[in-house]
């Protein structure tokens, strides 16, 4: 009797890997040959606690190869070059895993957890990032609301951006394996039914290689304990974007957290609530991230990438090939003909376009559309607001309502961003 699966299932077997009661219920569930149809792996050390799950013929599976982190803002086009990394069939991709953590935080009724104190909430998230990249997702179970019971949960964020989670072994073997291109979040926990964090893991040492997307970690910095960490070979792709189209974004796709922004864009006139943290908070972060990587630390020298998220929408082949080559990684024509697909769109339902993590559009169109929405008083506000980190990453400031409509003139300066070496 052949293993289901393609014959063999992988199984986590370290001490960061699958807990044993997981395993072990999985183990006895096999039939037939499959009962020992998994392999254990010690990179490290072969911990005697796991020995009894090992047949004498166990063989070393190596961590993911490459581990990748995309560190972004908000509404910065992180979900779209996000799919870039999820298309490749060798990547396992997570998207935004941190949620779960700031919400674990915010919900705490804990004195401490209620200030959010940040070295906390990084100490959380570096935690859980390194727990991913060893493909152990069970450790998310500290953290996603309700609990999840036997390892089972249908509280993962935003799971349907994974083409690994919705796919075999985490997915039944007869559920189609690719995702829906429209941005359906119904489509996978349908088909696919609740996630098994067990299953999860055995995907992700199956993959080879681990993708994760963040908006939470506000300062390249923040994340040197993890590019300093053995176990890993980190790669940051720091994306960034024109603060005044983050804005504009952030007005479209929050209403109700940007509605004194939205007032003062359609009346012309500033409300005295605005918080005008929304976007220096931003600009802040973006920079300090630059400038840490224009000094040259020796722990990022190999592992940094600044992508300016206009470069990727007006060419976008040629910058997702210098993002795969910087990582490691060969793009296969599979991702090339999911930018052909979805950066050429102009069909697209109204729906997608207003969806807030859409992926599809026509991207040359609207690298500066954000032009055409936004108020030259508010744009000017942000000039003088964000004026530093502007000049840093080649954005043109604008000085009247005439130069800011003239589509004619782009804003974004011809600037080159190597990889750090």
């Amino acid at each position: 009797m052949e293993c289901s699966w393609k014959t063999v299932l992988l199984l986590v077997c370290a001490s960061l890997g699958v807990q044993y009661t997981a395993i072990q219920t999985l183990r006895d569930s096999l039939p037939g040959p499959c009962q020992r149809a998994y392999h254990c792996r010690s990179r490290y050390h072969r911990d005697s606690r796991w020995a009894a799950l090992c047949d004498d013929n166990w063989m070393p599976i190596e961590l993911p190869q490459k581990h990748i982190l995309l560190f972004a803002t908000t509404r910065s086009g992180s979900s779209f070059t996000g799919q870039l990394l999820n298309q490749h069939p060798g990547i396992f991709y997570v998207f935004e895993p941190l949620y779960h953590v700031q919400q674990a935080f915010t919900n705490s009724s804990s004195r401490l957890h209620r200030t959010l104190d940040r070295r906390a909430l990084l100490g959380a998230y570096r935690d859980l990032l390194l727990n991913l990249y060893t493909c152990d997702l069970h450790f998310m179970e500290n953290y996603i609301r309700p609990e999840p019971q036997d390892h089972i949960t249908s509280s993962f964020f935003r799971r349907s951006s994974s083409h690994a989670l919705c796919s075999p072994p985490v997915c039944l073997e007869g559920v189609v394996a690719a995702i829906s291109d429209s941005p359906d979040e119904i489509w996978c926990p349908k088909k696919c039914g609740a996630l098994n964090l067990t299953l999860a893991s055995m995907s992700c040492m199956s993959r080879g290689h681990i993708a994760i997307k963040t908006v939470r970690i506000p300062e390249v910095g923040d994340l040197r304990t993890l590019t300093e960490d053995p176990r890993l070979d980190l790669k940051i792709i720091h994306l960034v974007r024109d603060p005044r189209a983050i804005l504009a974004s952030r007005i479209m796709a929050f209403s109700d957290q940007f509605r004194a922004w939205k007032i003062w864009n359609a009346t012309g006139r500033q409300p005295r609530y605005v918080d005008l943290s929304q976007i220096t908070s931003t600009c802040k972060d973006m920079a300090a991230s630059a400038k840490t990587a224009l000094q040259r630390p020796p722990w990022l020298r190999g592992r940094y990438m600044l992508v300016r998220y206009e470069d990727l929408a007006l060419n976008p082949n040629a910058r997702a090939t210098e993002i795969y080559r910087f990582v490691g990684i060969e793009m296969e024509d599979r991702v090339r003909m999911w930018i052909v697909k979805n950066t050429n769109s102009n069909v697209s339902a109204p729906s997608e376009w207003n969806y807030k993590y859409s992926t599809t559009r026509d991207s040359r169109a609207t690298v500066e559309s954000w032009r055409l929405r936004l108020s030259f008083d508010i744009v000017r506000t942000i000039q003088n607001l964000c004026s530093d980190t502007l000049d840093l990453l080649g954005y043109k400031q604008v000085h009247s309502a005439a130069e800011l409509r003239n589509m004619s003139q782009s804003l974004v300066e011809h600037r080159t961003f190597p990889p750090l070496t």
